[in-house]
């Protein structure tokens, strides 16, 4: 898929979060700190490496800086309600440089971490394919924990085989 505008891009990214919010919205707060197994990712370090990197890395690099990421971890935002405001401010922080470029910036280089060069329309979807993988990673953190997730698209798989017409 090829990005040749910018508000096309942002009403479907949009939509994207919008996914995302839904998912986070039921994550009992109880759990932020949980993780499968030590020195991997908490449900917290999840939300706020979503926000971490589309802001540092994404949004930066876009507006032809260096990255900054530095990490997810809790001296960033700890306590649920903290982790959600800064998961949402740093979101619009990067959503400001995003609705600053025109369509023809999509057509432009800039540099990923690793100092190889990217067209925009491709770096930003690799920024949307980042936050859809992380995603599903709270998917299964969170079937792992036995919390009902909201189905994606509006039906659940059981859903849609029940209404699915059987020839």
């Amino acid at each position: 898929m090829e990005i040749t505008n910018m508000e096309n891009f942002l009403e479907y990214y949009g939509k994207i979060r919008q996914r995302t919010n839904r998912l986070i919205a039921v994550i009992p707060p109880k759990y932020m700190d949980w993780a499968y197994k030590p020195g991997k990712f908490t449900i917290a370090d999840q939300i706020r490496h979503i926000a971490t990197i589309e802001r540092y890395m994404f949004a930066e690099t876009i507006s032809g800086n260096p990255c900054t990421y530095n990490g997810c971890g809790k001296e960033l935002a700890d306590g649920y309600n903290n982790v959600i405001s800064y998961f949402n401010e740093k979101h619009e922080e990067a959503l400001a440089i995003f609705k600053s470029l025109s369509d023809e910036d999509l057509q432009r280089k800039c540099l990923t971490p690793g100092n190889a060069p990217i067209t925009i329309w491709k770096w930003l979807r690799a920024m949307t394919e980042h936050e859809i993988h992380n995603r599903a990673q709270l998917y299964i953190y969170l079937n792992l924990l036995d919390v009902k997730t909201p189905p994606m698209f509006g039906l659940s798989s059981e859903e849609v085989i029940q209404n699915s017409q059987l020839k």
